[in-house]
């Protein structure tokens, strides 16, 4: 995660300290495009009713932005064909791989915690932190689809694992890549933790440290033409290539600007991103609310196929 242009920040357009990957944004245009949009009050009471029917029991994640005026073609009208199948956010998502496994598992408890979180292989399950009992899943439908489904799990007293609200969700237009670099279009695998949050709007009471800055914008449109306007309304950085503890918008890059950066979990937009992890807004909060930093919160991203091994 960086200030600079990331794969997160591909929607903003990229400051003079962010890298050219990102779906960066520049924060000299901030408070003009903060004068755009004058659809947010009304948004903010759609916004105040999902939260109040949704709550904050179930939990999960979002992608990145973009700043695309075209619509996407050639590669990428291929993945187009069941790129719907799962669901957008705003609709009604399918119970996530794990979840459901869980839920069917013969070793599930009466409360459905399981042994250990479905869906993960022994090489994924040994990178999560010892220390972690949070860690939001991120399993995407195929190593090169946009379409993703996420669940946070939960680390009970005795050590099992509960699963959360599975939420339908979006990554990278080329889907996932275990070896990541500036402007390939595909989300990294792998387990990273989240350390930092942040947004245009104010903060909507996390535990997790809030960077509450107009220069969270994205501009244009994305891959199928939808407004990016609200995407960054609340973000969560994902700890790729960015130094924890600092601002989402910061833009260091430790691993090299070529293996890029701007990384987030953010609200969505309808489609693919350039690099993050897209959920709802009403969801996004529910996640905001949950994410203890004592609980070392991690997320787990990738095809199901890369996840299960």
């Amino acid at each position: 995660m960086t200030a600079t242009t990331s794969d997160a920040h591909a929607d903003r357009r990229p400051g003079p300290a962010t890298s050219p990957d990102a779906d960066g944004l520049r924060s000299d245009d901030a408070e003009d495009q903060s004068r755009n949009r004058h659809r947010r009050p009304r948004r903010r009471k759609r916004r105040v009713m999902a939260l109040a029917a949704v709550g904050v029991a179930g939990l999960a994640v979002v992608g990145a932005g973009y700043t695309v005026v075209t619509r996407h073609a050639g590669a990428a009208a291929a993945d187009t064909a069941g790129r719907h199948t799962v669901g957008g956010p705003a609709g009604t998502a399918a119970l996530a791989p794990g979840a459901a496994a869980a839920a069917a598992s013969p070793t599930a408890a009466p409360d459905g915690s399981v042994a250990m979180i479905t869906g993960l292989g022994p090489k994924t399950r040994a990178a999560i932190p010892a220390a972690t009992r949070q860690v939001l899943v991120a399993s995407g439908k195929a190593k090169n689809s946009p379409d993703t489904v996420v669940t946070l799990w939960t680390r009970t007293g005795n050590g099992r694992w509960q699963p959360g609200a599975a939420w339908a969700a979006h990554n990278a237009l080329h889907g996932w890549t275990a070896s990541h670099h500036a402007s390939d279009l595909h989300s990294p695998i792998g387990v990273f933790t989240l350390s930092d949050a942040g947004g245009f709007d104010p903060d909507p009471g996390t535990k997790l440290p809030y960077h509450h800055s107009a220069a969270f914008q994205a501009g244009g449109v994305g891959f199928d033409g939808e407004p990016l306007d609200e995407a960054f309304d609340y973000v969560i950085a994902i700890d790729y290539n960015r130094v924890p503890g600092t601002s989402p918008l910061d833009g260091t890059q430790p691993l090299g600007a070529n293996r890029g950066g701007g990384i987030w979990v953010h609200v969505d937009h309808g489609g693919p991103t350039h690099g993050c992890v897209s959920i709802s807004a009403a969801h996004m909060v529910d996640l905001l609310h949950t994410l203890l930093p004592a609980d070392h919160p991690v997320i787990v991203m990738g095809d199901r196929g890369s996840l299960a091994t």
